[in-house]
């Protein structure tokens, strides 16, 4: 699998830690290892131009997901088939007012919001309250077991819903 995190803005991130969240998240989905899937960090002008473009919304939003391939989850028993996943856009200016708010880390927003992408490429939504329910749990699931597994101190689990 590819997993390419490119950071155009000045927010200093550990791009291996979001490659390696990616990796544990296309995982567990049952994703095919040889999908291709890009992270790209911008700044609020960049966002606010994506946003306008791509859902008609002023202003810069937190995360955009463009999907390629319009992959689904794979089972245990039968992953995915290979192809392009698709981009996760984060914005970290919005991410941090958010965090605050929220009472955790720019960098634990950050990771929940790449989750969130991630979730939205392969056809999660969250439109209607069942869909909401089964994609936040989902979302959660995964981020928390993915900090878990890094060692991570539960700052942000306590602050999930």
């Amino acid at each position: 699998m590819s997993i390419e995190v490119t950071n155009e803005t000045g927010h200093a991130v550990d791009e291996a830690e979001f490659a390696a969240l990616a990796r544990h998240v296309l995982d567990a989905m049952h994703v095919h290892p040889q999908t291709d899937l890009s992270i790209t960090l911008v700044g609020t002008e960049v966002m606010s131009d994506l946003h306008v473009r791509w859902m008609d919304e002023p202003g810069p939003t937190d995360v955009l997901s463009f999907p390629m391939d319009e992959l689904r989850p794979g089972r245990e028993d039968a992953v995915t088939p290979a192809g392009l996943l698709g981009d996760v856009v984060l914005c970290p200016e919005v991410a941090a007012v958010q965090a605050r708010a929220a009472g955790h880390s720019t960098v634990e927003e950050l990771l929940l919001l790449t989750t969130h992408g991630i979730l939205h490429l392969l056809g999660y939504d969250h439109a209607e309250p069942e869909e909401e329910k089964e994609m936040f749990a989902l979302q959660r699931r995964l981020l928390l077991t993915f900090l878990a597994g890094r060692g991570a101190d539960g700052s942000l689990e306590r602050t999930l819903p």
